[in-house]
């Protein structure tokens, strides 16, 4: 029998972030996703997904990777240079839409599955408010859902953070069971020398992407990636106003993956 294609889902979760030092200071915002499965969206696309069009939800391969038209090809590309050639089954990619044509995605996870469905490679693609983009590729036999993955920082992102320490990863997701939806959460903290310094998290209880869950996202948060942006300045400030140190950005790294 064949098996159906996957389904692209909209997850409808929140964002928390805790710094520990040296001051403390935490918030917790209501956010939505996608997660798009982008082998079978090639093979059949589905018609709630606006894919490189205006609509009031929406997703744009541009805004991945290098910008071109097919962010599965350049992903795909990825894989192949950098040695990862059983990644034959599902491409999931965890991902903020552009809401009524505006985008930012602090953050997006490419999900590369063999064909028994166990991960291949996890891509973390990173974008700061500079205009860059940074991503980290996790590989190897200790990779698994709910298992710690480890990457060196390398990258610039908040300019009250040195580009010093390593990131913690933790990625999970859950099927639908008996009275309880199917979820997501990645967990993504940072370390330093001294130990712990931030924690952070996105996670979202997932349904199927469809003219009704794209109104509830919608009807419930209709500025919502633009709202990203607006809060990522207004933390900045107030860690500004509890004094910490200010870093100035320095260059970009010389190569857009890191592994």
């Amino acid at each position: 029998m064949t098996q159906a294609p996957a389904q692209p889902l909209i997850g409808m979760g929140h964002v928390w972030h805790r710094r520990l030092r040296p001051v403390a200071h935490a918030f917790r915002y209501p956010s939505y996703f996608l997660l798009l499965p982008l082998r079978s969206l090639r093979d059949q696309p589905s018609a709630a997904l606006a894919r490189n069009r205006r609509a009031g939800i929406s997703f744009h391969d541009c805004d991945h990777g290098e910008g071109g038209g097919d962010a599965l090809a350049w992903f795909d590309g990825v894989l192949q240079s950098e040695g990862i050639a059983d990644a034959d089954g599902e491409v999931w990619l965890h991902t903020f839409p552009r809401v009524f044509g505006y985008v930012f995605k602090p953050v997006s996870f490419w999900y590369a599955h063999r064909a028994d469905g166990s991960l291949a490679a996890v891509l973390v693609e990173v974008n700061n408010t500079f205009g860059e983009r940074h991503a980290y590729l996790l590989a190897g036999d200790e990779l698994d859902w709910g298992r710690e993955q480890t990457a060196r920082k390398v990258f610039h992102v908040s300019p009250f953070c040195r580009i010093e320490g390593h990131y913690r990863f933790h990625f999970e997701r859950t099927a639908a069971a008996a009275g309880s939806p199917a979820n997501t959460r990645v967990r993504v903290d940072l370390h330093d020398d001294a130990g712990p310094l931030l924690h952070t998290s996105v996670a979202g209880t997932l349904q199927v992407l469809d003219a009704a869950s794209i109104r509830r996202a919608l009807f419930g948060m209709p500025l919502m990636t633009l709202g990203v942006v607006a809060r990522i300045h207004w933390q900045a400030l107030r860690l500004w106003r509890k004094r910490l140190p200010f870093i100035s950005k320095p260059a970009a790294p010389e190569h857009f993956i890191s592994r």
